[in-house]
């Protein structure tokens, strides 16, 4: 058992995981990469269809320290000749393979999504649901935790936040909340962030607007649109002619970034084409619309219910 009381393998339990492990179309000799290890269960499944002795290879990524402490503990996945544990954040994913000496990979995975034992242990202050610290840092030696950005950021800023990354109507109003609360004493805690902003929420739709004023913080603390951005850049530039990338993600923004880069090619989404119109981009989108749960994996793993995973195949320089 964790000190969050989640038994081992229910740490997290990963979306779409057959949906997934198709999307990368794995081969025993093949190398990949999970960017986001988490409790495992992504690296797990694709470890089992990989021949350390055929030269396949798995680097997973995560640059939080109680993920890795407890993927050294795994001796399913350090156990494995065939698995690279990488400390680290993937937004230097390229820097990363070549120090492991892997250049060129067959297949990507990313789930973008918070693992259950951040949303599940209050000392890490990511849900609105427990009594504890502001914290919501992905890496717990990040210099710049919730409530440094809560105290530090002009009301302008925290506007700009909570309409870019919570998607917020009233997001002017929830900053001048904050500031006004962060005048009179120093905001630390989640209750005293519920406290300055619950009055602006509307009853009806309380958790979820909640849930949006959290992870607008959290996005913004982690940096994560950006870390995704140079993600998605560098997974262009390692992948393999015909290598996969999958990635799955949990909100509009994440998912209109993926959706036009794997269209396009290119991080503002901007369709070139060639001489006779036809588009001219390095990557395939392998299904026309998101892969989502179904109603059994959503009953199962109610988490999941927001879930979309889209597939893209680099395509071979000549095409």
């Amino acid at each position: 058992m964790e000190e969050t009381g989640i038994p081992a393998k229910e740490y997290h339990i990963p979306a779409l995981l057959p949906q997934a492990l198709d999307a990368l179309h794995i081969t025993p000799s093949g190398t990949y990469v999970d960017c986001t290890l988490g409790g495992g269960g992504h690296s797990r499944a694709i470890l089992a269809q990989l021949d350390a002795s055929r030269e396949g290879r798995l680097l997973s990524f995560d640059q939080d320290s109680q993920a890795i402490d407890r993927a050294m503990a795994d001796k399913e996945l350090t156990g494995n000749k065939a698995f690279t544990l990488v400390h680290g954040n993937f937004r230097y994913l390229r820097n990363y393979l070549r120090f492991y000496n892997a250049d060129a990979v067959d297949g990507i995975l990313a789930d973008l999504g918070v693992s259950f034992h951040h949303f599940d242990d209050p000392q890490r202050g990511f849900s609105f649901r427990w009594e504890g610290p502001l914290d919501m840092r992905m890496n717990p030696q990040a210099p710049r935790d919730a409530s440094s950005l809560i105290a530090e950021a002009s009301p302008e800023r925290l506007a700009e936040i909570f309409r870019l990354y919570g998607e917020l109507p009233q997001a002017r109003q929830l900053a001048k909340a904050i500031v006004s609360a962060r005048e009179k004493e120093p905001i630390t805690t989640v209750e005293q962030l519920l406290a300055a902003v619950t009055p602006l929420v509307n009853p009806r739709r309380e958790k979820k607007e909640l849930a949006q004023i959290f992870q607008a913080i959290r996005i913004e603390v982690n940096d994560e649109i950006a870390a995704l951005r140079s993600l998605l850049a560098q997974a262009l530039a390692v992948l393999k002619p015909e290598g996969r990338l999958a990635v799955i993600t949990y909100h509009s923004l994440e998912d209109r970034l993926v959706k036009n880069f794997m269209r396009a090619g290119n991080l503002e989404g901007r369709q070139e084409k060639d001489f006779f119109g036809r588009p001219l981009s390095p990557l395939k989108l392998c299904n026309a619309k998101a892969i989502v749960p179904d109603e059994e994996e959503i009953e199962r793993n109610p988490r999941s219910r927001s879930a979309k995973l889209r597939v893209a195949v680099k395509l071979p320089s000549d095409t």
